[in-house]
């Protein structure tokens, strides 16, 4: 099969990785406009369960993603200067950069042509490929140039929220809320490069950013109020805003729906399918999971068709539920300025229920996790759960080939946070 994937993220090098593994027989092109390592945004964040589909679809690329991965345990949540409120469990996080390097190697390595600098402006280049898959992004030109025969649907949301970089090595993923003349300001932040870097999203309210005046300041008028306002939690460390030569822009989330994720011969995969907002830290795993079930309903079906419909019926299906909770997350933090006036204890627990109602032991829980002994014995507890996956995926021992048994179920996704 000839296949061309328009976009070069970690959805389309995916993709191309796993038709590779399935039949390396495939002729597999992927267009990247962008030069090698050239790449916007900072960190992506993941959970073992992604490690599990990783080590599962192919476990070399996967071993390489682990070890150029951070480790972070637990969340802290500050709300002023008030005590810290905790969450328990752990995650992982890399650099965007470093993940599209391992993805890229990996594929040339198998045999995948990747071209970058190269724009596409016209599908018909592609007359003689048997499958066009578009990957390029929540913005993506292949679904714009398919004349609205997606059924595109994009929602903006009203938080402004703008994407950086820091100095500040967080060891948590922390959350910082700051309140302001203008309002309440916030970010989630998490390390990204080991030692180095953290990622850092600055997100508020139209009317704090509007009485801040980030919508007059330039980039770096707007990086060193940013840096005044949370100097507490960054300990004085800077932000960074230039990724790719250029600054990075305040922005509104853009909620992506499409009616269909396929038409003729062009399929949809990640943000160009579909976006879910980052407070539920899914879109990478999403991508990848994209990446996985069309492959694999390529592999299982003989007829083009055949695999696109039943990618599209099982994708979308499994989307509805994470982009209502996404949809969810959003809106509560849209309005975060309602439960901003209780404890950072109290808080951290609105945050933690915003998907919806919980059982009351829930909050007992909550309780005993902000106590450090409790915290402790729930690390430990974290650390044989991380092990055990670790041993039963085989990410302790030596890769094992791909097995052409059916895939295991693809674990229902969940918000995060």
């Amino acid at each position: 099969m000839k296949i061309v994937c328009v976009g070069g993220g970690p959805a389309g090098l995916y993709f191309a990785i796993s038709m590779k593994r399935r039949d390396p027989a495939h002729a597999i092109t992927v267009i990247d406009r962008d030069p090698p390592g050239a790449t916007y945004g900072w960190g992506v964040v993941y959970w073992d369960d992604l490690l599990d589909i990783l080590y599962w679809n192919d476990p070399d690329s996967a071993q390489a993603v682990r070890a150029g991965s951070v480790l972070w345990r637990e969340q802290e949540i500050h709300v002023r200067d008030e005590r810290i409120a905790h969450f328990g469990g752990y995650g992982f996080s890399m650099g965007r950069a470093a993940l599209l390097d391992v993805l890229s190697r990996r594929a040339s390595d198998l045999g995948v042509d990747i071209r970058h600098g190269r724009e596409v402006h016209d599908l018909s280049e592609f007359d003689d490929t048997d499958l066009i898959v578009a990957s390029d992004g929540a913005n993506s030109r292949v679904r714009q140039l398919g004349d609205h025969s997606f059924g595109t649907s994009v929602t903006l949301g009203e938080n402004r929220y703008i994407w950086l970089g820091t100095d500040e090595v967080f060891t948590r993923f922390t959350f910082a809320f700051e309140h302001t003349a203008a309002g309440w300001i916030w970010f989630h932040a998490y390390p990204s490069v080991a030692g180095k870097i953290s990622t850092c999203i600055v997100e508020c309210q139209p009317r704090t950013w509007h009485g801040l005046g980030f919508d007059s300041l330039d980039n770096l008028e707007n990086l060193r109020v940013l840096e005044n306002i949370f100097t507490r939690v960054l300990d004085g460390h800077s932000l960074i805003s230039k990724t790719r030569g250029e600054f990075a822009k305040w922005s509104r989330f853009p909620e992506i729906t499409n009616k269909t994720w396929y038409h003729d011969n062009v399929v949809l995969l990640g943000d160009a399918a579909h976006t879910t907002h980052f407070t539920i830290g899914s879109g990478t795993r999403l991508a990848i999971v994209d990446a996985v079930a069309l492959a694999q309903n390529l592999y299982d079906h003989a007829e083009v068709a055949d695999a696109l419909e039943n990618y599209d019926a099982q994708r979308r299906a499994a989307l509805r539920p994470i982009q209502a909770a996404a949809r969810t997350s959003m809106t509560w933090f849209e309005h975060a300025d309602r439960y901003l006036d209780r404890s950072a204890v109290q808080f951290a627990y609105a945050m933690a229920a915003r998907h919806g109602p919980q059982m009351p032991w829930r909050y007992q829980l909550h309780l005993l996790t902000q106590v450090p002994v409790v915290r402790k014995a729930r690390r430990a507890m974290d650390s044989g759960q991380r092990w055990w996956r670790a041993a039963r995926r085989g990410e302790l021992a030596m890769a094992l080939p791909l097995s052409r048994r059916p895939p295991e179920p693809i674990p229902t996704d969940r918000p995060r946070f």
